[in-house]
């Protein structure tokens, strides 16, 4: 049977709302150079999609495909790719091509991942962007373990997953996140979990640590957050932003010595090398491999049909649930 000539997508035509966007037929897209058509199979929701679709992009014209995270079939290979038709890859999109939120999807097909048999279609579209965001996060502290480490919004999809990578490596993982996430985060092994919303919360994980400092604060909140938790770094240590970045030195000079990163997964589909897209593939099968045999636990998925893409999404805007949501066609 051969491929249709159309395809359903979710389009945006300007900032606002997710249920804003517009279901429409589109002509089935071709794969060029380098590139492979996806038939998809599930579609990964996350916080990106709907800040994209409130605040525009400069890539984006009216009739732009939005959504990063998908999982799906080979359906068409362009010139240069030598891949089986019908293997089911894992895909995180660049924001400034025409994403998931579709039917088909044209990607990159150096940054396709292999999914294993053993994990489904739903778990698979929920791990790319949070995994390989927290997967990048780690890789920015330098060392192997053995000493505390703070990720704050642990009960989010990149924090959870980011907590569970840290204490495989060997960190003792403190967290933040909302008090109906404490338990869970605690059966994972974390030392402690403090509540965000508290005022002295800093000073009962500064009381838990005793004379110990922080190594590295893991910040998944925004930039003027990790501003404010410079001061729990130690000596020599790290602050890691993976929502925003600082742009100028929280710290004077000379003080604690503290090595500020950035986090920006999306930058991988405009200045990687071979190299990069290697590790990049590498770090998703690693991931895949600990998802399928249960090292590492992302939180309950919630399904929604496709038709129904923009509710979920509202209701992911609307937080306060440990869920990941997921479209599934």
């Amino acid at each position: 049977m051969g491929l249709p000539r159309n395809h359903r997508v979710w389009a945006w035509h300007g900032r606002g709302e997710p249920d804003a966007l517009r279901l429409e037929d589109r002509p089935l897209p071709v794969p060029g150079p380098g590139e492979v058509l996806l038939e998809n199979r599930a579609i990964g929701l996350n916080p990106v999609d709907w800040k994209m679709i409130a605040w525009g992009n400069d890539a984006w014209a009216p009739g732009h495909i939005p959504g990063v995270d998908g999982c799906g079939t080979l359906a068409a290979c362009g010139e240069g790719v030598h891949l089986p038709l019908g293997t089911r890859y894992a895909y995180h999109q660049g924001l400034a091509r025409d994403g998931s939120f579709a039917g088909f999807t044209l990607a990159d097909a150096r940054g396709l991942i292999p999914v294993p048999e053993t994990v489904d279609d739903r778990l698979a579209a929920a791990l790319p962007c949070p995994g390989l965001t927290a997967w990048q996060a780690l890789a920015k502290l330098p060392g192997a373990g053995g000493r505390d480490v703070l990720v704050t919004g642990a009960g989010g999809a990149v924090g959870r997953i980011l907590a569970q990578l840290a204490l495989r490596a060997g960190w003792r993982v403190w967290t933040t996140a909302a008090p109906d996430h404490e338990a869970e985060l605690l059966a994972l092994g974390v030392s402690g979990s403090f509540d965000y919303r508290q005022p002295d919360w800093q000073g009962r994980l500064s009381a838990a640590l005793g004379p110990r400092r922080l190594f590295a604060v893991f910040d998944t909140i925004s930039g003027d957050h990790a501003r404010g938790l410079a001061p729990l770094v130690g000596y020599n240590g790290h602050l890691i932003c993976i929502q925003d970045r600082i742009e100028q030195a929280p710290l004077p000079a000379f003080s604690t010595a503290i090595s500020l990163h950035e986090v920006a997964l999306n930058s991988i589909h405009h200045h990687a090398t071979h190299d990069d897209w290697r590790l990049w593939r590498a770090a998703g099968q690693e991931l895949f491999a600990l998802l399928e045999t249960g090292q590492i636990v992302l939180p309950r998925i919630e399904s929604s049909p496709f038709a129904e893409l923009p509710r979920a999404l509202v209701r992911l805007r609307q937080g306060g649930r440990p869920v990941k949501y997921i479209a599934t066609l």
